[in-house]
């Protein structure tokens, strides 16, 4: 069985390309990459917020599995919009990477506790830089582009004093020594997806690869704390402009799962948590969402909607 991939070019999107390549292949499938670039891949010189699409990382790729150039597209599972087109559908998660933010910086001493308003912290994303303004208002953010390692560029040539960015990324690209602080995801709440490989497939494609692929790649624990998340952010309506953040663990035999919305200025923030069955998490994350809009959430995503 031959699988042909779909993937973005850059090292990140590569790595997590071969990595279920190598899956497969153990399987006995032989593969082949594709590369893709994306919305998100060219347009570099605005915020993910102000691009104004909500797959600016797949869209590209979806229309490739469209074509039957791919079969599959890989995607960081929190790159993918919490609404896929009717004829695609996510098949399989890969085994979950730690899923904390990390804070990176030449400077070994660097912390968020002693940070002040003379530091600039370098993010793309709307939900650290609101995390950031909740917890350490005093703190400046500075939208960065761009792959880890245009990133990682940027902070020696010391356009930024730190960075923050996923663990998992970080950690697949080897640049975990400059790490000096792991951000409690109690406290900075991830995206929803976030240190997990999703792929994506066209709802017709050949039934024999799709069971191949799920027994290759998918790992049943991560699957069902991801079918939870992006139910939670599907009813919130949420994308890469909106600062959701939702984790899902599986505690006891039970999925549990906490998550929420804060406002863009980080002074509004609603949270809350919910626990049920190992087989109930589209529900679980749909009931968590209600009661969040419920409690504030809604006022706070009008609030996004307008300013966005």
């Amino acid at each position: 069985m031959h699988i042909r991939i779909g993937t973005r070019g850059s090292k990140l999107a590569l790595w997590q390309a071969n990595y279920v390549a190598d899956l497969l292949q153990k399987g006995g499938a032989t593969t082949e990459l594709v590369m893709v670039e994306t919305k998100g891949d060219k347009i570099l010189n605005k915020a993910l917020s102000k691009i104004g699409s909500k797959g600016v990382f797949t869209e590209e790729l979806e229309e490739h599995l469209r074509q039957k150039e791919v079969d599959i597209a890989v995607h960081s599972a929190k790159d993918v919009q919490s609404t896929l087109p009717d004829d695609l559908e996510l098949i399989a998660f890969s085994e979950r990477e730690e899923v904390h933010d990390v804070l990176i910086s030449f400077n070994t001493d660097a912390r968020l506790d002693t940070f002040n308003s003379s530091y600039i912290i370098g993010t793309s994303s709307t939900r650290r830089v609101a995390q950031l303004k909740h917890y350490y208002p005093k703190i400046r953010t500075a939208d960065v582009r761009g792959n880890l390692q245009t990133r990682m560029k940027k902070l020696e040539k010391g356009n930024y004093d730190a960075l923050i960015l996923a663990y998992a990324g970080v950690h697949r690209m080897g640049f975990s020594k400059y790490i000096v602080e792991d951000l409690s995801p109690q406290k900075f709440i991830p995206a929803v997806g976030q240190g997990c490989v999703a792929i994506e497939a066209a709802k017709d494609l050949n039934s024999d690869k799709v069971a191949m692929i799920r027994q290759c790649v998918n790992d049943k624990k991560t699957e069902q704390c991801l079918r939870a998340e992006r139910s939670f952010l599907k009813t919130l309506e949420g994308g890469c402009s909106i600062p959701v953040f939702g984790l899902a663990r599986i505690k006891k035999n039970q999925i549990d799962l906490n998550g929420g919305i804060i406002s863009l200025n980080g002074q509004d923030l609603v949270k809350q948590q919910a626990k049920g069955a190992l087989n109930d998490g589209v529900n679980i994350g749909k009931q968590l969402a209600e009661r969040i809009l419920q409690d504030g959430g809604e006022e706070i995503l009008s609030e996004i909607k307008a300013n966005l």
